[in-house]
């Protein structure tokens, strides 16, 4: 459990709506820190004891269990706040990809310090799974272009992640649409975000920090 709780903005969506996208580019503005489950689940070493039970499960469509998942993020937050990449007096965390269930949500809860949660919504499951399998091609990740493995997927934000929203006060909540280019859902977001993140820092950042994060 974390000594101070992360000040965190919450990035939620069904596979295929831009969580990651939009994270990374939200990332380099100065006080946000973008971090990804699936992108440290990604850099595990496919030969290490972790790495083969987390595969075992993602390889076949399904959630790498809750205890397995908190253990990895956390021991990455740790190494990230050590190496002074996360800042704890000056960074907000674009958590990307957690909590995906109720049980994560309470394990976060001594964690994390949400400020926003930030709910892309898109109504069309077939091109966000077209769009997840073109990406996966793309990026040459075989397994995760198989369409019964991303819809079953789907089937498990549906049953177990989209509740999670529930758990968080409703005044922190935003929906906005996904649907549309990468800078239109990034324009609907910092429409959002902006006046939290001046409220939050004010002008009070290291203008030379800012020009190396950019």
């Amino acid at each position: 459990m974390a000594e101070q709780p992360y000040k965190a903005v919450l990035l939620f969506g069904a596979p295929g709506v831009g969580k990651g996208t939009q994270g990374k580019i939200l990332g380099v503005i100065p006080g946000f820190h973008h971090v990804s489950t699936g992108e440290i689940f990604r850099a595990l070493d496919k030969n290490s004891e972790l790495g083969k039970r987390v595969m075992s499960f993602s390889s076949h469509g399904e959630l790498v269990p809750n205890d397995i998942t908190l253990q990895v993020w956390a021991e990455h937050m740790a190494s990230q706040v050590d190496a002074g990449k996360y800042r704890l007096d000056k960074d907000i965390l674009l958590l990307d990809g957690l909590p995906r269930n109720i049980e994560q949500a309470n394990l976060l809860d001594g964690y994390i310090d949400p400020m926003r949660v930030i709910h892309l919504a898109a109504s069309d499951e077939d091109a966000m799974v077209e769009r997840l399998r073109r990406r996966a091609i793309k990026e040459k990740r075989a397994d995760d272009a198989n369409e019964n493995l991303i819809r079953r997927r789907w089937d498990i934000y549906r049953a177990e992640t989209q509740p999670v929203l529930d758990h968080y006060p409703s005044d922190i909540i935003t929906e906005i649409d996904a649907i549309g280019t990468p800078a239109e859902v990034l324009q609907r977001i910092l429409h959002d975000l902006v006046p939290m993140l001046s409220e939050q820092f004010g002008n009070a950042f290291d203008t030379t920090e800012a020009a190396t994060k950019l």
